[in-house]
């Protein structure tokens, strides 16, 4: 009797150690969807034109926790689609709708600097908590 009490105890934390694997496996993949909706969430497209690459935004690539995309004004009819009056523009999208723009002035440079916009998609992204 005393065999089969001890086989039971041990099947039983069998039992429980591979239930607290699956949950703590669960719990991770739900963290990471999670995180990766929030991110995903957020869209940023810098428009220029060829003529104008003297005032690329060097620091786009580097604006973080959002999904980036340069895009030329002249291609694919991104001038009218998204409305650019000037370049270079950046425009930020939530859930693809967009929440703010940010235009060059007449000189053709890009007033806003990356603190700025930066600043812009971490408060989007802590709005959502």
């Amino acid at each position: 009797m005393v065999i089969k009490i001890n086989t039971v105890g041990k099947v039983d934390n069998n039992i429980n150690t591979v239930w607290k694997i699956f949950l703590t496996y669960l719990l991770l993949l739900f963290c990471l969807l999670v995180s990766s909706n929030v991110y995903s969430q957020i869209t940023v497209k810098h428009f220029n034109a060829e003529w104008n690459s003297a005032n690329d935004v060097e620091w786009f690539s580097k604006l973080k926790e959002c999904d980036r995309s340069s895009l030329l004004i002249d291609k694919d009819n991104n001038q009218k689609k998204y409305q650019i009056a000037v370049v270079p523009t950046i425009i930020i999208f939530k859930d693809d709708e967009e929440v703010k723009r940010f235009q060059a002035d007449l000189s053709f440079k890009m007033v806003a600097t990356r603190k700025e916009i930066q600043d812009f998609i971490d408060e989007l992204i802590m709005s959502d908590f």
